[in-house]
């Protein structure tokens, strides 16, 4: 009996794991019909784009080359009836002396025909018939101007899709995972030229759900690649508890705010108890290698933040590169701030109110205010506080841009040239929020900082 349940059982384990896995396929089946929908809507419009393009060429070529004709034509029609109006006159003339000379001849009177002869003469002599050129100033003659399309057109003829290159196969003895970096190299089955750029779409894997929501976590799109290799990085730091101010209790990547400064008796009865990091994502076995970049506990020996300066700092450094993370503050807090700062931030200065750090800061209390701050120079920002922002800094660049995590609408830019390692900072007060670190760069917020947008607000005033 306990056999047959047993065999029972892991059929139904089976079954079990071939319907999640049938599930998943239908779940993918209906998202390719969906891709195929707007897949081929986004080709055809391509298509139309293109060949209204090619048919406003051709009628901005077609009005251009009208154009020179109706020219060249008024051109020869002003010389031909320049040259046909004085030849009429000329003709006028002559005719009127030959009726004259024919009048003279009938006179009979000696004076009188002598005096006409002469007369006669004279207007012969300076008559136009004589000075005109009996030749067509201007040709009648068009060919100049005649078309034969007939290559053009066999040019057209041959218009047809794109070839669509051999898909590049992933070297895996080449690819390399480690310190939150992912090195991935590729190679061509075949050799092709024309190939300009490459496109890397990747989308994260490394959460809990069942397998069908994995779908629903969104592609990231990197374009321009020119090599067969690019390196994905992820930055990932959590939050230093050991300089964090007394009334913040800092757990993991968490933050709440303990008006009673609990943390330190939290922190010894963790200690007391033995009790390790948890095994989450952050720190699982694949990622417990330190970065070099970790800074250790103490801030090399200062003191905890303290007075008002409500602060925690992120544990790694960032000295190049660009980075992204989101943080997500309980709407209730009266204040909070984020920003980088530099790691010689005093223990009793605030966020943005020194030379040593950027950041936005939310007051709920009082007075309503969302600004940008830095070196005690504070910029009001027209938008809604979001619940959840997202920080970009870009070192090299100088830049460290604030955006609505969820929208990624731009908020503010700051432009800096940063003399110093930054770490991320963060400051709360009757509140509490949540950093979600290890994100990659978004393909928005690429975007947007590739076409220049960042002008919502003044990225000068605050620099």
């Amino acid at each position: 009996m306990e056999d047959q349940r047993e065999a029972l059982r892991k059929i139904i384990t089976t079954l079990a794991v071939k319907n999640e896995e049938i599930q998943s396929f239908i779940y993918s089946l209906k998202q390719m019909l969906l891709n195929v929908e707007a897949n081929s809507a986004k080709v055809q419009e391509d298509l139309e784009v293109e060949f209204q393009s090619l048919f406003s060429l051709l009628e901005e070529l077609k009005e251009s080359m009208l154009m020179k004709i109706k020219q060249d034509r008024a051109s020869r029609t002003y010389e031909l009836q320049n040259q046909l109006a004085a030849c009429t006159r000329a003709l006028e003339s002559s005719e009127e002396l030959l009726e004259t000379a024919n009048q003279t001849l009938q006179a009979t009177h000696c004076e009188d025909f002598s005096q006409a002869a002469k007369q006669i003469k004279d207007g012969v002599t300076m008559a136009p018939a004589f000075r005109l050129s009996l030749k067509a100033k201007v040709s009648d003659n068009m060919s100049h101007l005649m078309v034969d399309f007939a290559q053009e057109r066999r040019m057209l003829q041959a218009i047809k899709f794109l070839p669509v290159p051999s898909t590049p196969v992933i070297d895996l003895a080449e690819s390399l995972v480690a310190d939150n970096c992912v090195t991935l190299v590729w190679r061509m089955p075949d050799e092709d030229s024309k190939i300009d750029h490459y496109v890397l779409e990747y989308r994260r894997t490394n959460f809990e759900g069942p397998p069908r929501l994995k779908e629903d976590q969104p592609w990231m799109v990197i374009e321009g690649i020119r090599q067969m290799e690019y390196i994905l990085t992820a930055f990932m730091f959590r939050l230093d508890a050991s300089t964090s101010h007394q009334n913040l209790r800092v757990d993991e990547l968490s933050v709440e705010w303990d008006a009673m400064g609990g943390k330190v008796q939290d922190i010894k009865a963790r200690e007391k108890d033995g009790k390790g990091r948890t095994a989450s994502p952050v720190n699982s076995p694949a990622r417990g290698t330190p970065s070099p970049k970790r800074m250790p506990s103490g801030r090399g020996g200062r003191d905890r933040f303290t007075a008002e300066s409500y602060t925690v700092l992120g544990d790694t450094l960032i000295d190049g590169g660009e980075h992204y993370w989101e943080v997500r503050y309980e709407p209730d807090s009266k204040a909070f701030g984020v920003g980088v700062a530099y790691r010689s931030l005093g223990r009793f200065e605030q966020l943005g109110k020194t030379a040593a750090s950027w950041c936005l800061h939310a007051n709920n209390w009082l007075q309503v205010s969302f600004t940008a701050k830095h070196a005690n120079k504070v910029k009001a920002l027209d938008a809604p506080v979001p619940d959840c922002l997202g920080v970009h800094c870009d070192f090299h660049q100088g830049l460290l841009s604030f955006y609505n995590a969820r929208t990624k609408q731009l908020l503010h830019t700051f432009k800096a040239k940063f003399t110093q390692p930054l770490l991320p900072a963060f400051t709360v007060w009757c509140g509490s929020f949540q950093v979600m670190t290890g994100l990659q760069v978004p393909s928005s917020v690429r975007c947007l900082q590739k076409r220049g947008s960042a002008t919502s607000s003044s990225n000068t005033s605050l620099t």
